[in-house]
């Protein structure tokens, strides 16, 4: 595992140019990977799975240069001064630190390479194959891989290829007629999988993979098709990251859709803000390659060992027994929502709270098709940001418009990475006859949001959906997180308002229950924090509970060091970038703060007020960052019924005394586990399951309790 202890690092020397108010995010975001590194290497977690974490942070990694780095060198580019000696700063700091996760991480793969041997699992090179092994991936990659290389051959006055992000490429150093040539070849892991099973060697039990860039090393001398007469060649594996940032011009000659078009295929030109290459590589084919693509001063040139793209480990076969990997959690029914009966009429009586992937993402998909059928129901409006592939979301609204309802479908274009497929969804919902939106410009709209209208008793009511999560299937069976069906006409009022601005947005409609990014999100929240801060300094038990993905906001974090200083106890439960120094003597006394990495992405946003034994919960989209706040569209909606804010209240407290899977956010960004070694043992994403099933609560480690159950006297 990782602790600032095992890899110590001059950060908090160099931080005093941000008065220890701040750490800076990306170092935040880093020690965020730097936990998901630590999965792969606990020995407790199946063999298979920590393979896939392996994916999961060289996954993140990418999105992180395509990002974060992209963003601090733009930053650099236009700064003078201290500023831009800030932002050198931390691009070395940045440097320094992947280049330690990235060791840390060849040393983990070299270990989990000896796990799987021992369990019969191996993973072979081209010179370690038989002849029986080598006939098959001759004749593998003849079939197979051959039709999809395109090589290129490099050479000096040459106009550089564009490489794409998303793809490796082995650099070739090729030795014919006694002179050295270059070439690239593209490793086609889109369209051949990354790892390919072969024969084992006679006598031997267990599986045998070689990875694709492997088989194109063993045929080489073929990718050239006897145009080239390769005495020898080296092959070694080089990789891109580019900014991922789109420029959408503003004019109005051009659809939105065509604009985003003409971004994408910029952005496949953009500027590159990593190159990571096999250290083994000769010194000259590193400056031809480093020349010839521009890898300028501020690039992150990083060696690596013989494999990048790692992220393909996230789809690894299990191929071993079933206990190599983690053991399906089923999910929970509702035996309310599962009984015979109109589902309007059960959200009617009593709103219904969701947390996935403990509950199932059927449960929306059924609203949505009853929807689709009752004749009762006239419209029904959603925001799309990310959809699955195959999407029974899309298609129970497509069987809506056959049945004659009006649809409006929000589809977020500018939601990164799925852009080309949104554009797609976009004109295949208004193929259908779908009312297709884009939102407001310059404000990404992130809500998720369901509002359906329908006629009883003569007049239109509302039934709404607020949640944390995308409506993607697929996600809804990795990530954690919360929906609100509720029949509240007030909030289902807000919720007609905000569609309203989206398609009116030069209106600012008022919202009596909901808190709406940009308009009222950062006011309503600090209004909850002064409620609390007012009641600390009047002597009344004070405390407030936030949990998101990221925390990242200035004025937000010097609103929680009011509070901490005020006496109000602040509890953080934040799986990504925390800018917030906890535990600060003098600053942040009174707030703690965990992390939580385990078998499910932690994406549910939850805000809690202890209001004087009132308890306020808030749920929806938005995180605690500048750009959810004031620059999205997002919904907070307060959660009123009583046995959903009890359940609420119950999942924040077993998250809160994890003492398996927790880790301790603090100003040394150490992540040491929390409260380890006690004899009670609470892994919150196993314990909320059983409490889902069964209603009860684990029993808490002696000591332990929630800060509503602590008292103190009212001044006098």
């Amino acid at each position: 595992m990782i602790t600032s202890e095992e890899s110590p690092n001059p950060l908090n020397q160099r931080l005093g140019d941000l008065g220890n108010q701040f750490m800076p995010r990306e170092i935040s975001w880093l020690s965020f990977n730097a936990r998901v590194l630590q999965e792969a290497s606990d020995p407790e977690i199946p063999i298979i799975q920590r393979l896939r974490y392996l994916g999961i942070f060289s996954n993140n990694m990418d999105e992180f240069f395509r990002v974060r780095v992209a963003e601090v060198r733009r930053l650099l580019s236009l700064s003078t001064g201290g500023t831009r000696q800030q932002y050198k700063d931390l691009l070395e700091m940045i440097q320094t630190r992947v280049v330690e996760l990235q060791a840390e991480f060849d040393r983990i793969y070299g270990q989990l390479l000896v796990e799987l041997r021992k369990r019969k699992i191996y993973m072979i090179n081209e010179k370690q194959l038989d002849p029986q092994q080598a006939d098959y991936v001759l004749q593998f990659f003849r079939q197979h891989v051959l039709p999809e290389l395109e090589p290129i051959l490099l050479f000096d006055g040459q106009s550089m290829p564009n490489l794409t992000d998303e793809s490796i490429y082995l650099a070739v150093d090729i030795v014919a007629a006694g002179k050295h040539r270059y070439a690239l070849v593209e490793v086609p892991t889109d369209r051949v999988s990354r790892f390919i099973e072969i024969p084992r060697k006679k006598g031997k039990n267990g599986k045998v993979f070689i990875a694709l860039d492997n088989i194109i090393r063993f045929c080489m001398a073929r990718v050239f098709r006897g145009v080239i007469k390769v005495d020898s060649s080296s092959a070694y594996t080089i990789k891109f990251s580019r900014d991922a940032e789109l420029e959408i011009d503003t004019g109005i000659s051009d659809s939105l859709i065509e604009k985003m078009e003409i971004s994408l295929k910029r952005r496949q030109k953009a500027e590159a803000v990593r190159f990571v290459y096999d250290a083994a590589m000769p010194d000259r084919l590193l400056r031809f390659l480093t020349k010839h693509f521009n890898v300028r001063k501020y690039d992150s040139l990083i060696s690596g060992g013989r494999y990048h793209n790692s992220k393909d480990f996230m789809d690894f076969p299990n191929v071993g027994p079933r206990y190599l990997e983690y053991r399906p959690l089923a999910h929970v029914p509702l035996k309310r929502l599962e009984a015979e009966g109109s589902l309007f009429e059960k959200i009617r009586e009593k709103d219904v709270l969701l947390y996935y992937p403990y509950h199932s993402f059927d449960y929306i998909i059924n609203l949505l098709k009853t929807a689709a059928l009752d004749p009762e129901v006239k419209s029904i409006r959603i925001c799309l940001y990310r959809v699955a592939g195959n999407s029974r979301v899309c298609d129970a609204l497509v069987n809506a418009v056959h049945n004659g309802k009006r649809v409006l479908a929000v589809v977020e274009l500018q939601a990164r990475f799925d852009e080309k497929a949104n554009i797609n969804w976009a004109e295949r919902l208004a193929d259908f006859g779908i009312e297709v939106m884009f939102g407001v410009a310059g404000l990404k709209v992130h809500s998720k949001l369901i509002l359906i209208e329908r006629e009883e008793a003569g007049n239109i009511a509302y039934y709404s959906h607020i949640g944390t999560g995308n409506f993607n299937e697929k996600t809804a069976n990795l990530y954690t997180d919360l929906s609100l069906l509720t029949y509240n006409q007030e909030i289902g009022r807000d919720v007609f308002n905000v569609f309203d601005f989206l398609r009116f947005n030069y209106k600012r409609p008022g919202y009596q229950h909901l808190l709406v990014s940009p308009h009222s999100s950062r006011s309503g929240l600090y209004t909850m924090m002064d409620h609390e801060i007012a009641n600390a300094r009047d002597g009344y038990p004070a405390s407030m509970t936030l949990k998101c993905n990221n925390l990242a906001d200035r004025e937000m974090v010097m609103k929680l060091y009011e509070a901490s200083s005020a006496g109000v106890e602040v509890r953080l439960i934040i799986r990504g970038m925390c800018t917030l120094l906890p535990g600060v003597a003098g600053t942040s006394d009174n707030i703690r703060g965990i992390s939580i990495v385990d078998r499910f992405l932690e994406h549910a946003r939850v805000y809690a007020f202890y209001n004087r034994g009132q308890p306020r919960y808030f749920i929806g989209s938005a995180d605690l960052m500048t750009r959810n706040l004031d620059y999205r569209v997002e919904v907070l909606t307060p959660v009123y019924d009583a046995d959903a804010s009890k359940m609420l209240q119950d999942i924040l407290d077993q998250q809160w005394h994890d003492n398996v899977k927790a880790r301790i956010l603090d100003e040394h960004q150490s992540n040491k586990m929390a409260a380890g070694g006690k004899s009670v043992k609470i892994r919150s994403q196993e314990s909320i399951h059983r409490y889902l099933q069964s209603g009860k609560l684990p029993r808490y480690p002696r000591g332990a309790s929630s800060p509503k159950k602590r008292r103190r006297k009212r001044k006098t």
